[in-house]
């Protein structure tokens, strides 16, 4: 039996909204995705979800109502409109639509017209979530406003790739500005410590005949702020005028990649002047509904704004109040119309993604607690105790995939 949150204030999330959560990446291991699925799914909401079948371990929850075919991707619009739209005819009543990836949030403020008689969403400035997703495009808006970020260059030739690493320094940050564009197997950030790399890398924005890919492009060379002051993190909701509704500040201990990826380790922290910056670069922007922002701290006490990511941060359980109350819940609670409970945070609160920690561990020797934080964190991205299923399916996928690359080794 599942059980319907209940807030305090008596505020039951609304079983007759289901959720479609909307993803165009293929990445079986996803786990923001699982997430989602469990937290809409223990309050009684029913959860659909566009899933790559049972090879993804999310699909395994005993929380999914119902895995949905793959879709087109974002870049046909009319073929993922109209997938969209039968999708949700065989729901059967509108739905709140849930964007798990940037270009599944651009899509939905672009072709909100299109979506609205089948699904419920916030209302947004159609053109806000492709600004702040693409990075060429943020670090303008962030010149303009005059919010720190680091700063960066966009090459045009190989020339001018030497020139930013001159004024830059190595080691820097590479960046696809466009990273739902990018192809198979290429990473969206890079850590380049060699001019080498830096033109391998500037390589492969060229096609053949050396003409710019304009897929994923323009490659971003950011400097790198030295990470003394520590990676942070900001999750948060804004309603329809702004209202900020519910959200918290985190300390990324661990990345995936080390330095230039996702949080591995993340842990919530009371940063009331972080917070403070947060709310006042969305509402600067203009954006609303769920999100989620990196920044670094750097040697003189600014944060750097790294990243602004206009959906559910993949980490966002890390968020879950003491009474339960989360980013995903907080979304479903605005969009069908009931009141959003003020928050009871649990600052100290910790989240481990086990595979990516575990993937990490195994490349250096084990040393003395290095297995501790698999015994203290608060929040798994892939176990919990009472929904096994996708755990175990993680744990089989990942052998078979370390198997894979042994042998192609």
């Amino acid at each position: 039996m599942v059980s319907t949150t209940l807030t305090p204030a008596g505020t039951r999330l609304d079983p007759g909204l289901p959720a479609l959560l909307l993803r165009t990446d293929r990445n079986l291991f996803h786990h923001g995705t699982l997430a989602a699925i469990r937290s809409l799914g223990r309050a009684g909401v029913p959860v659909h979800a566009i899933m790559e079948g049972r090879a993804n371990p999310a699909s395994r929850s005993r929380y999914l109502y119902r895995g949905h075919p793959w879709t087109p991707p974002a870049g046909q619009p009319a073929e993922l409109a109209g997938r969209l739209r039968a999708i949700g005819e065989r729901i059967g009543r509108p739905a709140l639509l849930v964007p798990m990836d940037d270009a599944g949030a651009i899509f939905i403020a672009e072709h909100a017209g299109a979506l609205r008689p089948h699904f419920v969403f916030p209302r947004q400035d159609p053109d806000v979530p492709r600004r702040v997703a693409d990075k060429s495009l943020l670090r303008d808006a962030c010149e303009e406003h005059g919010i720190v970020c680091p700063p960066s260059r966009t090459p045009t030739s190989a020339a001018e790739v030497d020139k930013a690493a001159e004024e830059l320094g190595l080691p820097l940050i590479a960046k696809w500005a466009r990273p739902w564009r990018l192809r198979r197997g290429m990473r969206s950030t890079t850590f380049v410590r060699t001019p080498d790399e830096l033109h391998r890398l500037f390589a492969a924005t060229r096609d053949p005949d050396g003409v710019p890919d304009g897929d994923a492009g323009p490659l971003l060379l950011q400097r790198r702020i030295p990470p003394g002051g520590g990676d942070w993190f900001f999750h948060g909701y804004f309603d329809a005028d702004l209202g900020y509704l519910f959200g918290g500040t985190g300390r990324k201990h661990l990345a995936h990649p080390p330095q230039a990826g996702h949080t591995v380790i993340g842990k919530w922290v009371a940063n009331p002047e972080l917070e403070r910056l947060a709310v006042r670069i969305v509402r600067l922007l203009g954006y609303r509904g769920v999100l989620d922002l990196d920044f670094r701290l750097d040697a003189d006490g600014a944060y750097h704004l790294l990243d602004f990511n206009p959906r559910l941060g993949a980490q966002f359980r890390l968020f879950t109040d003491r009474d339960g109350l989360d980013l995903a819940r907080v979304l479903h609670l605005d969009q069908s119309g009931r009141r959003v409970p003020d928050a009871r945070p649990a600052f100290g609160r910790t989240l481990l993604v086990e595979n990516h920690y575990l993937q990490q561990s195994a490349r250096r020797p084990l040393r003395a607690g290095t297995l501790r934080p698999l015994r203290e964190a608060d929040e798994f991205a892939w176990y919990a105790g009472d929904d096994l299923p996708p755990f175990l399916a993680m744990g089989r996928r990942s052998v078979l995939r370390a198997v894979e690359r042994l042998r192609t080794r």
